[in-house]
Protein backbone atom coordinates (compact mmCIF):
# COMPACT_ATOMS: atom_id res chain seq x y z
CA UNK A 1 0.00 0.00 0.00
CA UNK A 2 0.95 3.29 -0.86
CA UNK A 3 1.98 5.93 1.38
CA UNK A 4 -0.83 8.78 2.15
CA UNK A 5 1.56 11.47 3.66
CA UNK A 6 2.96 12.74 0.46
CA UNK A 7 -0.66 12.52 -1.03
CA UNK A 8 -1.86 14.76 1.68
CA UNK A 9 1.51 17.35 1.32
CA UNK A 10 0.36 17.41 -1.86
CA UNK A 11 -3.56 18.23 -1.22
CA UNK A 12 -2.59 20.73 1.37
CA UNK A 13 -0.12 22.65 -0.85
CA UNK A 14 -3.03 22.48 -3.69
CA UNK A 15 -5.37 23.81 -1.09
CA UNK A 16 -3.29 26.32 -0.20
CA UNK A 17 -2.27 27.50 -3.72
CA UNK A 18 -5.93 28.02 -4.31
CA UNK A 19 -6.57 29.96 -1.28
CA UNK A 20 -4.17 31.90 -2.32
CA UNK A 21 -5.61 32.27 -5.88
CA UNK A 22 -8.63 32.81 -4.44
CA UNK A 23 -6.99 36.18 -2.76
CA UNK A 24 -5.49 37.11 -5.31
CA UNK A 25 -8.91 37.26 -7.68
CA UNK A 26 -10.37 38.79 -4.67
CA UNK A 27 -7.96 41.36 -4.34
CA UNK A 28 -7.92 41.75 -8.56
CA UNK A 29 -11.63 42.31 -8.67
CA UNK A 30 -11.16 44.95 -5.50
CA UNK A 31 -8.97 47.00 -7.68
CA UNK A 32 -11.02 46.97 -10.38
CA UNK A 33 -13.84 47.81 -8.60
CA UNK A 34 -11.94 51.15 -7.21
CA UNK A 35 -10.60 52.27 -10.63
CA UNK A 36 -14.75 52.16 -11.19
CA UNK A 37 -15.64 53.64 -8.97
CA UNK A 38 -12.77 56.32 -9.09
CA UNK A 39 -13.29 56.61 -13.09
CA UNK A 40 -17.21 57.68 -12.30
CA UNK A 41 -15.73 60.04 -10.22
CA UNK A 42 -13.71 61.22 -12.90
CA UNK A 43 -16.64 61.57 -15.11
CA UNK A 44 -18.54 63.01 -12.23
CA UNK A 45 -16.07 65.77 -11.94
CA UNK A 46 -15.39 66.34 -15.60
CA UNK A 47 -19.66 66.60 -15.69
CA UNK A 48 -19.55 69.54 -12.63
CA UNK A 49 -16.49 71.36 -14.28
CA UNK A 50 -18.47 71.48 -17.59
CA UNK A 51 -21.34 72.60 -15.74
CA UNK A 52 -19.62 75.03 -13.55
CA UNK A 53 -17.75 76.73 -16.87
CA UNK A 54 -20.68 77.55 -18.11
CA UNK A 55 -22.69 79.26 -15.73
CA UNK A 56 -19.18 81.22 -15.39
CA UNK A 57 -19.37 82.17 -19.14
CA UNK A 58 -22.79 82.98 -18.43
CA UNK A 59 -22.14 85.19 -15.29
CA UNK A 60 -19.25 86.80 -17.23
CA UNK A 61 -21.80 87.52 -19.93
CA UNK A 62 -24.26 89.18 -17.41
CA UNK A 63 -21.28 91.15 -15.52
CA UNK A 64 -20.31 92.37 -19.08
CA UNK A 65 -23.91 93.78 -19.88
CA UNK A 66 -24.67 94.87 -16.49
CA UNK A 67 -21.26 97.26 -16.75
CA UNK A 68 -22.32 97.98 -20.33
CA UNK A 69 -25.68 99.21 -18.97
CA UNK A 70 -24.30 100.90 -15.92
CA UNK A 71 -22.32 103.15 -17.95
CA UNK A 72 -25.25 104.02 -20.00
CA UNK A 73 -27.02 104.88 -16.99
CA UNK A 74 -23.50 107.03 -15.96
CA UNK A 75 -23.33 108.48 -18.81
CA UNK A 76 -27.64 109.37 -18.84
CA UNK A 77 -27.29 110.72 -15.55
CA UNK A 78 -24.23 112.93 -16.46
CA UNK A 79 -26.13 114.41 -19.57
CA UNK A 80 -29.22 115.13 -17.13
CA UNK A 81 -27.47 117.31 -14.86
CA UNK A 82 -25.39 119.15 -17.37
CA UNK A 83 -29.22 119.76 -18.57
CA UNK A 84 -30.24 120.61 -14.67
CA UNK A 85 -27.20 122.99 -14.56
CA UNK A 86 -27.73 124.74 -18.05
CA UNK A 87 -31.35 125.10 -16.74
CA UNK A 88 -30.60 126.45 -13.55
CA UNK A 89 -28.15 128.73 -14.58
CA UNK A 90 -30.28 130.11 -17.23
CA UNK A 91 -33.65 131.24 -14.65
CA UNK A 92 -30.27 132.54 -11.91
CA UNK A 93 -29.64 134.48 -15.11
CA UNK A 94 -33.62 135.63 -15.62
CA UNK A 95 -33.77 136.46 -12.65
CA UNK A 96 -30.50 138.75 -12.32
CA UNK A 97 -32.02 141.00 -15.32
Amino acid sequence: MTDPAPVDAAARRFNAAMEALEAAVERRLDVERQEAALAEQVHVLGADRSRLAAQLDGAQAQAERLMGASDEVARRLGSAMETIRAVLAAQDRIHER
